[in-house]
């Protein structure tokens, strides 16, 4: 594939990844893209580079436009590896290249490679760097989302390299959002952000309010991964909605069962919510937890249910809450529920996640063995009562 020029002399040199399918935990089913953007001026800039593996990719894509060893500068907005893998690499093609990175990104650059023949510019929120024509100012985005992120501002194209913010796991030949459909590149960002930022919508909120109160305007933002978007202030929208937990009138009712009674539960449950609300049900151990998580990004009620195994909840429940646990969703209502044979454990554990993660909780639905008729109606209802309280 070739070079793509994104604006004049500023052209992605990425890489498209049609296999990936597991980002540390997150399912992707649509592959992945790593975005490295080369900037031609008197100072010949690289911003970011691609996974290991496609160094070569990056590499000839970089030959087609100039020769790579007259690069000068290598921003390097992200530590992780989908990021800075071929940093050595390119490196030794430019070997008198300066690194840009905060300090924080120096700090992890050092110990992932042998930087200590490296030349580094460390900068913070602010600080510009003249490359030409056009200048460079950087803009710290601190666990947005590890410690070290930062997004790059083109001042003159009123262009923001944004690294991972504004991102989408999909691999794709189309190169803007438009190109795939707006409405289709807010989807998978939606899915993104749930999986992966999800958990800093303070910091993500207080970011917005900093960019707007540098003054910062975008006529393009070009992530480190998925499209770019041509379209900025639909994305931007939707960081602020996101951010703040915007709900709509959805419940999420999500379950594992050993014998299908805590099938049956849920199901009882969410007919009783779909006759106030909107529904979305999962199988933790059929459907993807990536997906599960999007909906419950924008979901006001939750209903979560699982066998009881040795006192406590179903193992593969487990894993999922715990995954669930560590994206902080907030401003919801939870109800668990369980089959249990004898002590049962399962709703109690479940509902204790709920606690923690500061949930309006229901009082948790206990059955057991097997549902009676009477049982499943009592499920229906309360899942009419948690329909109700999402659509309030």
């Amino acid at each position: 594939m070739k070079p793509f020029e994104v604006i004049k002399d500023v052209y992605w040199v990425g890489a498209i990844d049609w296999d990936e399918r597991d980002f540390h935990g997150f399912e992707i089913v649509r592959g992945a893209t790593y975005n490295a953007y080369l900037i031609l001026d008197d100072k010949i800039t690289l911003v970011d580079t691609v996974k290991h593996k496609f160094f070569s990719e990056m590499i000839e894509r970089i030959k087609k436009i100039v020769d790579p060893s007259q690069i000068e500068y290598i921003i390097s907005n992200h530590v992780e590896t989908d990021h800075s893998g071929s940093l050595a690499d390119i490196k030794r093609v430019a070997k008198d290249a300066t690194i840009v990175c905060t300090q924080r990104g120096k700090d992890g650059l050092c110990k992932h490679f042998d930087c200590k023949d490296w030349e580094f510019k460390v900068v913070k929120t602010g600080d510009e760097l003249k490359i030409g024509k056009r200048t460079l100012m950087f803009l710290e985005m601190r666990m947005l989302h590890w410690p070290d992120s930062m997004a790059t501002y083109i001042k003159e194209d009123r262009l923001l390299l944004s690294n991972d913010a504004f991102g989408q796991h999909v691999a794709t030949l189309e190169r803007f959002d438009e190109e795939i459909g707006v409405d289709e590149a807010i989807k998978w960002a939606k899915i993104y952000y749930a999986n992966i930022l999800m958990p800093f919508g303070e910091l993500i909120k207080k970011k917005l309010k900093e960019i707007e109160e540098l003054g910062l305007q975008f006529d393009m933002i070009a992530p480190s991964h998925g499209v770019i978007w041509r379209n900025p202030s639909k994305i931007v929208e939707s960081y602020a909605k996101w951010a703040n937990f915007e709900s709509d009138n959805k419940v999420v009712v999500i379950y594992d069962t050993m014998w299908h009674s805590t099938e049956k539960i849920a199901r009882a449950i969410a007919e009783g919510a779909a006759t106030k609300a909107k529904v979305r049900m999962f199988h933790i151990r059929k459907d993807a937890w990536s997906d599960i998580m999007t909906e419950i990004l924008d979901a006001k009620a939750i209903a979560i249910g699982a066998p009881t195994m040795h006192n406590t909840v179903f193992p593969p429940m487990a894993g999922f809450l715990t995954y669930m646990k560590g994206l902080k969703p907030k401003n919801k209502i939870g109800l668990a529920f369980e089959s249990y044979g004898w002590g049962g454990g399962a709703a109690k554990e479940i509902n204790r996640i709920f606690k923690e993660l500061k949930f309006e909780t229901m009082e948790p639905l206990r059955i057991r063995y097997r549902p009676t008729k009477e049982e499943l109606e009592k499920a229906y209802e309360i899942g009419m009562e948690l329909g109700e309280k999402a659509s309030g």
